[in-house]
């Protein structure tokens, strides 16, 4: 009977070359990252699409946007049925660390994902805001204003999850059952950021772009359609520093110094803790019927 033999991970080229002037951090202790957090962002990569955010010459350089590959040009990566999105190469999925440290020899610093799985692609499985501060909004502000959406989502019986963004904000995840469209929950989750601006005008704001949100943050409801992606948990980010997006307890964030809190290089510190914060998550998956008669939408 023949052996099945797993091949081997991708060898990791130019290893030693630094991508973060400000950490110092090389592309192969980039790699070794991935490599040891694999338990940890796995479980967020496997089973839906992904999108690779590429940077040749490291942080500082020209970055890359990939979502579609062809067969062969990242080493195990799943290349998924191109009828998924019609008119282009095949969307990418990442099950398996030989697959993350593909995408790390391809010089990828963050990943991103769909608000839906592979399997159910017409059907978001989870609804995300991505706090976006604006000039003039400090650490303090963020802070409060991930705990306002909280309070409005609570009262709305939606559960909501957090996690740092790794960068400047934060993102709240509602994790729903299988029941609309990408343009209801889209829909449905501008109405709430509408509805965020209307209550506290001083604080959020529901038009995207600069010049809207100086000193207010922007609840990004776009994240919610059809393609939009957004940093995974335990991503690294391609800013000076290369903070890292994780997962919190709610009861964490007062004490967090900011949105890039841990980072590659202080990670080690946070591993233990892992994903337990959103341990609930799963079993917490709502419907939006009852929700969204409460906010007046009509799907």
């Amino acid at each position: 009977m023949a052996v099945s033999k797993k091949a081997p991970p991708p060898r990791i080229t130019h290893a030693e070359r630094v991508i973060d002037a400000a950490s110092g951090i090389t592309k192969g202790e980039l790699a070794a990252y991935y490599a040891t957090v694999a338990p940890s962002i796995l479980p967020h990569l496997q089973g839906r699409p992904v999108a690779l955010v590429r940077a040749p010459d490291g942080v500082g350089g020209e970055l890359f946007f990939q979502k579609h590959a062809r067969h062969g040009e990242i080493a195990g990566i799943k290349l998924l049925d191109p009828a998924l999105d019609p008119g282009h190469d095949p969307l990418l999925q990442i099950d398996t660390a030989r697959a993350l440290l593909g995408a790390a020899q391809f010089n990828t610093i963050e990943l991103h994902t769909w608000n839906a799985t592979s399997r159910a692609l017409g059907k978001p499985d989870r609804m995300t805001f991505d706090l976006d501060p604006g000039e003039g909004v400090d650490w303090q502000q963020m802070q409060e204003a991930a705990l306002l959406v909280h309070v409005l989502l609570d009262e709305l019986a939606l559960p909501a999850f957090v996690k740092t963004s790794g960068g400047k904000g934060l993102h709240v995840v509602v994790p729903l059952r299988r029941q609309f469209g990408w343009d209801e929950v889209r829909g449905f989750s501008r109405a709430i950021v509408e509805h965020l601006a209307r209550t506290v005008p001083a604080r959020f704001v529901a038009k995207s772009g600069p010049r809207n949100r100086v000193g207010r943050i922007f609840a990004d409801y776009l994240r919610n359609g059809f393609g939009a992606t957004t940093a995974c948990a335990w991503s690294v980010r391609a800013r000076p520093g290369l903070g890292v997006s994780v997962p919190l307890a709610w009861e964490e964030l007062p004490d967090l110094g900011s949105a890039a809190h841990w980072t590659v290089a202080n990670i080690g510190e946070r591993l233990a803790v892992g994903n337990t914060p959103w341990n609930a998550m799963e079993g917490s998956r709502t419907a939006l019927g009852a929700a969204m008669r409460m906010l007046g939408y009509l799907p």
